[in-house]
């Protein structure tokens, strides 16, 4: 097991690198960025000694006299030596305190979202899988096809209206109007407990839905196999059959989905938090390619990639774990 980590952390480690070689290209690709509106806004004032430094400091920093090469290194190492992600231009702030700011609601929508898709999906894919072809099967699988049909934005309008000519009720934001610039208190944390699970349950809608239909068919290929066929013959119980047997095997695709699914829980839905004016990571990367706010979306890009390869390592592991037979490979 330690060798099969040691081989997956040794491929982690290019990967990781050649994802942020990437991401610097990008983020140089559009033509303009606010760096360059800042240093022209200086230079118009160069009879003023502080803005004539002020440029040079900036050239210094980001090596905008160097060829690009010199660019990333410079990125890349103040990232690796300092944590230092560059400056939000947009915001006038180092990119770390406007990131910090937006990651963690954005963590716990996607992380609240992520449990109640699971939660609801392995039983209700399950329990269609065990009542193959029967009521049970067509009723769940007529939901999940409902969700995947259903835009999730579509879903947060339809709420927005339903709350504001119906229930008299806004679900726009995470806290009621009153809380939005108060301290935090128990008040307030209780505002956003009741706020957080409309936009948690619409991210969750086609998540929960393709998911189901991913444990129906695995479940179903898993109870055909001859060693379930075997266990039933020597009278185990139904419970102990699925439970401890096909389970074990049928929730492999839905772990390797889940390592797929962090970057969600850092970009999060662009669109959803657009709708109902949420503070998470989606608007923020959003806003900054708009913008042109270039280490802001860099700086995303690079996590959302990260986590990417983070969510795959950790998938792989906990494969390995679930089925001895991987790690061998």
């Amino acid at each position: 097991m330690l060798t099969y980590i040691i081989r997956r952390v040794l491929i982690f480690i290019p990967m990781l690198f050649a994802v942020s070689v990437v991401a610097f290209i990008i983020i140089q690709l559009p033509p303009g960025s606010f760096l360059e509106q800042r240093i022209v806004e200086l230079e118009s004032r160069y009879g003023d000694a502080s803005s004539a430094a002020q440029v040079e400091q900036l050239r210094a920093r980001y090596g905008l006299d160097q060829p690009a090469w010199r660019q990333y290194t410079l990125w890349i190492g103040d990232i690796v030596t300092r944590g230092d992600f560059g400056d939000s231009f947009a915001y006038d702030k180092p990119v770390t305190d406007i990131i910090w700011s937006y990651l963690g609601f954005t963590l716990l929508i996607a992380g609240t979202s992520l449990a109640l898709v699971y939660l609801i999906a392995i039983p209700l894919g399950c329990w269609a899988a065990i009542h193959k072809y029967k009521w049970q099967d067509h009723f769940s699988g007529g939901i999940s096809f409902i969700g995947m049909s259903i835009p999730e934005f579509m879903l947060a309008l339809l709420l927005l209206v339903l709350g504001l000519f119906v229930l008299d009720y806004s679900f726009i934001g995470l806290f009621s109007p009153e809380f939005y610039f108060q301290p935090w208190s128990w008040a307030k944390v209780w505002d956003l407990a009741k706020h957080l699970p409309i936009p948690a349950a619409i991210v969750a809608v086609n998540g929960t839905a393709s998911l189901m239909r991913i444990m129906r068919g695995s479940m179903l290929d898993v109870l055909g196999e001859p060693y379930i066929l075997t266990a039933r013959a020597k009278g185990l119980p139904p419970r102990q059959v699925f439970g401890k047997h096909a389970l074990r095997m049928a929730i492999n695709p839905l772990i390797s989905i889940l390592g797929m699914s962090l970057p969600g829980l850092l970009s999060g839905s662009a669109i959803i938090s657009i709708v109902l004016n949420l503070p998470t990571a989606g608007l923020l990367l959003f806003e900054s390619l708009l913008t042109q706010d270039m280490y802001v979306a860099g700086t995303l890009i690079l996590m959302v990639s990260a986590m990417l390869l983070i969510g795959n390592l950790l998938a792989d592991i906990a494969l390995a774990t679930a089925d001895p037979r991987i790690r061998y490979d």
